[in-house]
């Protein structure tokens, strides 16, 4: 589908207040490492990631999503008056129902005609919910969307370490090492009609409470090896869908997951790592979270240009994968 009236108006994101270097997470593990022979620094070295950042304990997913929608209002000339539709994107929510999307309206005192719901799709969310809402904009059904998502991920790898120390077992390390990449943060992103927007700048179903307990196993071999090449069918369907050529392609932002993942994925494509913006090494994978974030910083730190043609590239669990083409 292509847009001719979207705009991406505004960018918002939080970053928790506690960062988590992957040492402090081998020190936790030192007798899981003794056990299976391990040597310090493997985490970092396996996965790429130095440090990533927790919220607070009891930390509602609902408030992050709320601090970062106001950053991405203040920044615009939007007002809440105009938002019609608030997409939370999370694999993280406060509750199964009701949406979390209803405690971010309340927060940000959106009108009551406002369309409010989540959106699931592992971590895909946020940019399932930016077509959701650039349909909508074109449709002429609201002048201005916003989509926002927040994803903590202390919990699941405190159980996951505490799991480590029980089992001591490299079977159950293998599978739940990806689970020790996780990092946390909130997102907002911004769209509305051309005639509302000034600038085109980016300025188990969880069903679970975020405070649940949670398990995650990941079979990295296998995401990987099924992952690229669905990739590959993506790309070439994105290419063809949008009429880019592979020159014309001039940054691209990727779902975060860590070194190994970003190096297969660009080979296959054929894209040179010059022009990718990772923020992985410092923020590890956020979920939902990390391609939008990542997108926004690459755009404060002026890597992503006015007229370059960037491309979204996401992957998450299932396997799903979705592209978008952007104009900057």
């Amino acid at each position: 589908m292509l847009y001719s009236n979207v705009y991406i108006e505004a960018f918002g994101y939080e970053l928790p207040p506690n960062v988590v270097t992957s040492d402090d997470l081998e020190k936790r593990l030192q007798p899981v490492y003794e056990a299976l022979h391990f040597k310090k620094g493997q985490l970092e070295a396996i996965t790429g990631i130095r440090e990533r950042r927790f919220w607070d304990p009891d930390f509602n997913m609902h408030t992050g999503a709320i601090k970062a929608a106001r950053k991405a209002l203040d920044v615009s000339s939007l007002t809440r008056d105009d938002i019609g539709m608030l997409i939370y994107g999370g694999v993280c929510r406060d509750n199964l129902e009701p949406a979390t999307a209803c405690a971010v309206a309340d927060g940000l005192d959106l009108r009551p005609a406002s369309q409010i719901y989540d959106v699931s799709n592992a971590c895909l969310g946020i940019l399932n919910g930016m077509v959701q809402t650039a349909n909508a904009i074109e449709l002429g059904q609201i002048r201005a969307g916003l989509i926002v998502s927040c994803e903590s991920s202390r919990q699941i790898v405190d159980i996951t370490i505490d799991r480590l120390l029980n089992t001591r077992d490299m079977e159950f390390f293998k599978k739940t090492i990806s689970t020790l990449t996780g990092g946390s943060g909130a997102v907002a992103v911004l769209m509305a009609d051309r005639s509302l927007s000034e600038l085109c700048v980016w300025g188990p179903d969880t069903g679970i409470p975020a405070s649940g307990l949670h398990l995650m196993e990941t079979d990295s071999v296998a995401v990987l090896k099924n992952g690229v090449p669905l990739g590959i069918e993506t790309f070439n369907a994105f290419r063809q869908e949008i009429d880019w050529s592979d020159n014309q392609l001039d940054k691209i932002i990727c779902h975060q997951v860590g070194a190994t993942h970003q190096r297969n994925i660009l080979d296959a494509l054929g894209i040179p790592p010059s022009k990718d913006f990772t923020t992985f090494k410092y923020l590890g994978n956020i979920g939902t979270v990390s391609l939008p974030i990542t997108a926004a910083i690459a755009d404060e730190r002026e890597f992503l240009l006015p007229g370059d043609l960037v491309g979204f590239l996401g992957i998450g669990s299932g396997l799903n994968c979705l592209m978008l083409g952007i104009e900057w």
